[in-house]
């Protein structure tokens, strides 16, 4: 009886909630799972009309080898990133623009030659976008936009026990957040 009480209680407690809207959004980047299997996600949150704040992830643990320790290739990550996205005509639905600060942690290398560098990045990233609604609840997401930031870094002379070739701290600026992503509208 108690637990059919404290269901009752949490169903009238969120039945009080503004939930009539569409205020909440998840969505993944294809194009990130396409670099090497970066695994993705995005949260947003309706605010009000136009404003909504974003909150993003990306993971990438995965090394490859193809038997040779010298020949092997990543572009391993984590990236944490924290925004606000404006709509001009209506949330979740048309042209937007962004902002955010992001983190990331990084160790790229054997793609393009044999160096590797790893790091930490932070800075701030624009971009912009449009978001195309398939149903009332999944949307398509396609954008692009720069970051810029300080990053410290270190620079091997291979993916995996290189010697260390170079040490430092620059500035950096990269494209970011190049994406066409499926999106889920609570």
């Amino acid at each position: 009886m108690k637990v059919l009480n404290c269901v009752l209680a949490l169903a009238l407690s969120l039945s009080c909630l503004d939930l009539s809207a569409q205020k909440l959004s998840v969505s993944t980047d294809f194009l990130d799972w396409a670099a090497l299997g970066t695994i993705n996600g995005e949260a947003s949150y309706s605010l009000m009309r136009h404003w909504g704040l974003t909150a993003d992830i990306k993971y990438n643990p995965f090394s490859f080898n193809s038997g040779d320790t010298k020949k092997g290739f990543q572009a391993r990550q984590k990236s944490y990133s924290i925004g606000a996205r404006y709509w001009p005509w209506h949330i979740f639905s048309g042209w937007w623009f962004s902002g955010k600060l992001r983190y990331q942690e990084y160790n790229t290398g054997g793609i393009v030659s044999k160096e590797t560098f790893e790091g930490d990045r932070y800075g701030t990233a624009a971009g912009l976008g449009y978001t195309y609604m398939l149903t009332s609840h999944l949307n398509i997401e396609f954008g692009a936009g720069l970051w810029a930031g300080y990053e410290s870094y270190t620079k091997y002379g291979c993916p995996v026990c290189g010697p260390v070739l170079d040490k430092g701290k620059k500035f950096f600026f990269l494209p970011s957040d190049v994406m066409i992503a499926l999106a889920y509208v609570f």
